[in-house]
């Protein structure tokens, strides 16, 4: 499902928005920051009513890369590129290509200060294409020798965050269980769902999808309707699809201890962390507990042993406990502990620029 979100500031270093030569759709790149190193963001592929849509998209999903990038500790700036399809637009298989070209040419244009990577609607297959027209391409497929699907790796760390929201909401980071709900089924939500029920999570699921009442049934979890998965009783709130769920009017309504989920941008507002704080629901900010893919992305393109990428990765649960004890500290929302935290990395990394 997706829901109109307000834009954020115009801070970006540049954005380039096009009409691809040979696909004749709407793609933008959007450079937010790169004060600590060359941005790292995927290319969303998506059905937008209007093309400024698709260029709000990539305005917000970059600013919030930079937070993640900078909140995870990386030497990496942020970014994101979307290719807009109108409504109801399927692709096939040329014209898919010839819109992967076209975003080649789009971050080759950037000259190496923006990386992109698969992201949603794009595919590690779809990465091959774009290396075809720019070298600045990241989670390029297994077989050609890439770092491949970033799935996993973003799971992983969505597992270790919501152990900790567990912990703090609850006391105790024990999944068996615990009710929670994953709203949203894709390649990162189905995994967390596999997860949980393997180790006794009380699930309930739902996906805009209805296939995947099929894999709600191989689990063994409730099913419900998108538009009603807030309203079950949760530990839990898992939001794994698109941005911008969490309305008042959601928050409102909503039957859960906690919200801790891989979606970008959850919060339709900013406010609503506020929100959900004045009902008690502990939020785990979305930039820190989705922050896994692009820890695996960055640290194997620069060839770092996979120990230590997958220690960093598992260790987003231990950054979100201390972003939580600094919220507490400051009596302030996670959201705004966690924005501070990025704040500091940028600040430093801003006066790192300045002496060179």
């Amino acid at each position: 499902m997706t829901h109109a979100l307000p834009l954020p500031d115009f801070t970006h270093e540049r954005v380039e928005v096009i009409t691809g030569r040979r696909s004749g759709l709407f793609i933008a790149a959007a450079l937010h920051s790169s004060v600590l190193g060359p941005a790292l963001g995927g290319a969303r592929m998506w059905n937008y009513p209007h093309w400024s849509d698709a260029l709000g998209d990539a305005l917000r999903l970059s600013a919030a890369m930079t937070l993640k990038n900078a909140a995870a500790g990386l030497d990496a700036g942020g970014g994101k590129a979307v290719i807009g399809l109108p409504p109801g637009t399927v692709l096939d298989t040329e014209r898919r290509r010839a819109a992967f070209l076209d975003l080649g040419d789009a971050v080759e244009s950037f000259g190496g200060l923006y990386r992109t990577a698969e992201d949603v609607g794009s595919t590690t297959d779809d990465m091959l294409v774009v290396s075809e027209r720019t070298d600045h391409v990241v989670g390029l497929p297994d077989r050609v020798g890439g770092s491949g699907e970033p799935a996993g790796p973003t799971s992983i760390g969505v597992y270790a965050s919501l152990t900790a929201t567990l912990e703090r909401a609850v006391g105790t980071a024990d999944v068996a269980g615990r009710r929670i709900t994953v709203a949203g089924l894709g390649q990162v939500g189905s995994r967390l769902a596999l997860q949980l029920a393997a180790e006794g999570a009380v699930l309930t699921v739902t996906d805009v999808n209805p296939a995947k009442k099929e894999l709600a049934a191989d689990l063994g979890a409730a099913w419900v309707e998108p538009a009603e998965a807030h309203l079950a009783t949760a530990d839990v709130f898992v939001p794994a699809g698109i941005g911008g769920v969490l309305t008042d009017e959601v928050i409102d309504a909503l039957d859960a201890r906690a919200v801790c989920g891989p979606a970008n941008n959850p919060l339709a507002h900013r406010a609503g962390a506020d929100r959900l704080a004045a009902r008690g629901i502990l939020y785990a900010p979305d930039f820190v507990v989705n922050a896994g893919g692009v820890i695996y992305l960055d640290l194997a393109a620069k060839q770092r042993a996979r120990a230590e990428i997958m220690a960093r990765v598992e260790g987003i649960g231990d950054v979100l406990r201390r972003i939580f004890d600094e919220a507490d500290a400051r009596a302030v929302t996670p959201l705004a502990a966690a924005e501070s935290l990025a704040a500091e990395r940028l600040a430093a990394g801003a006066a790192r620029s300045a002496l060179v």
